[in-house]
């Protein structure tokens, strides 16, 4: 059963790091056949997407990769954010969400992977991943740093198929988090997400406008205090 998930890491001398990730596991109980969701600003008629969906089938033939959507507008971190928080919460413990809305793309951002009380989100460091981390519970956040969980060659602009994608594979097969690289203690948040709610006002921004017109604000229940 193993032997179909190593045709690359044997072909890049990665056997080792498959005989290490697969005896030390990472805690969660992941579903029968490893889901890893993807969420991206790419569209729906480009090569991102498949080429994303190649890498990680090439590590991990059993995942079932499922699309969140791919039609965030381009750069929108925000409908992102939003979209992640009101959707990974319904699929099944141990899935791993992964998000490309990464306008830092080939800059000085960092990659990281997060891993809450019962997820794993991989993306970039902007804030996109830590309103559904947040809400899940996170336990720890590290920057994806070691380069054996990468494919060989990086682009420097199409982390989505490179980086992220590989290392959502390899945590679908069971790596220990904490092999990606240093625990990161100050993940970017987003701005504005928060609220103010004070003598019967509420002070936040509009975050999402659904496809029906109805907007979202970032005032949540819990904001409001008891009600009688």
């Amino acid at each position: 059963m193993l032997g179909h998930y190593l045709a690359w890491p044997i072909n890049h001398g990665l056997l080792p790091v498959m005989d290490r990730m697969l005896k030390l596991g990472d805690g969660i109980n992941a579903p029968m056949r490893p889901i890893i969701t993807l969420l991206t600003d790419f569209g729906y008629d480009s090569y991102f997407v498949p080429s994303m969906k190649g890498v990680i089938l090439s590590l991990n033939p059993d995942a079932v990769i499922i699309d969140i959507t791919h039609a965030i507008p381009p750069f929108n971190i925000y409908k992102a954010a939003f979209t992640l928080w009101a959707s990974y919460k319904y699929f099944p413990r141990g899935t791993v969400h992964v998000v490309v809305i990464d306008p830092g793309v080939g800059t000085s951002r960092r990659a990281i992977a997060i891993k809450t009380r019962n997820y794993y989100f991989v993306g970039p460091d902007n804030g996109v991943l830590m309103m559904a981390a947040e809400d899940d519970g996170i336990i720890e956040v590290r920057a994806i740093e070691s380069r054996e969980f990468m494919r060989p060659v990086i682009s420097s602009t199409f982390h989505g198929r490179d980086i992220f994608a590989p290392v959502a594979a390899y945590l679908s097969l069971g790596l220990d988090i904490s092999m990606l690289g240093p625990r990161v203690t100050d993940p970017v948040k987003l701005p504005g997400i928060s609220s103010k709610v004070s003598r019967g006002v509420a002070d936040s921004r509009i975050i999402y406008i659904d496809h029906f017109g109805n907007a979202y604000t970032g005032v949540r229940e819990g904001d409001l205090g008891t009600r009688p």
